[in-house]
């Protein structure tokens, strides 16, 4: 087995156990600090959690700190995203400061540092057998497509940069990944898309 083998059969798995190990420890007093201010200002529950489809599209709950509020017209439907996404939220999401309650998603192995982000379980029927791929390895704190636009390319380029990763997976190729994250989370890039706060809803392709 060669060295790029090694790595994802083992080494990946084993940085990722005390990394984030380590991280969950030093970043605690920011963690805590974070979770005041969004029981604060945003009320509870503190913690978002979502149901993603990780590895091989077993299901498991993400962790996220809350951004939005939980207003809902008269029907009782949530409203938009752009109305409950709060100026607090906006900085959350900015500096990525909501994403660390994944380390635990990470210790637990649902998750690791670097892979395609784990998506929205009802994307799973809409993907052709390439887009599939992507679970293939374990989904990401960040990935290949967070650090070439993250929100702000389209989807077949998501798609495209995680089928890529999956196929080329090298600790170097993480380590790259990893500190592109960091210089792009300093300067906000990539945050919104075009025409949304977020990112437009997957609604599937005819590539085959």
């Amino acid at each position: 087995m060669n060295n790029k083998g090694l790595y994802q059969k083992w080494g990946k798995r084993t940085l990722d156990i005390c990394l984030s190990a380590i991280a969950l420890i030093l970043l605690s007093p920011v963690l805590l600090f974070v979770a005041l201010l969004v029981k604060f200002k945003l009320g509870s529950p503190v913690i978002f959690k979502q149901e993603r489809p990780g590895k091989d599209e077993v299901i498991f709950s993400m962790y996220k700190f809350r951004t939005m509020t939980d207003e809902k017209d008269e029907s009782g439907n949530y409203l938009p995203d752009d109305v409950r996404l709060t100026k607090f939220g906006q900085l959350l999401r900015a500096t990525s400061l909501d994403e660390l309650p994944e380390l635990w998603n990470i210790l637990k192995g649902d998750m690791s540092f670097v892979g395609p982000r784990p998506l929205l379980v009802e994307y799973l029927p809409l993907y052709n057998e390439e887009q599939r791929k992507r679970h293939s390895v374990r989904p990401g704190l960040t990935g290949l497509a967070q650090v070439k636009g993250r929100n702000a390319i389209s989807w077949d380029e998501k798609f495209e940069y995680d089928c890529y990763y999956v196929q080329n997976c090298t600790f170097k190729k993480d380590i790259l990944i990893f500190f592109s994250t960091i210089k792009k989370v300093i300067r906000h890039e990539g945050i919104s898309s075009n025409s949304s706060v977020t990112i437009e809803k997957f609604e599937g392709n005819d590539i085959n």
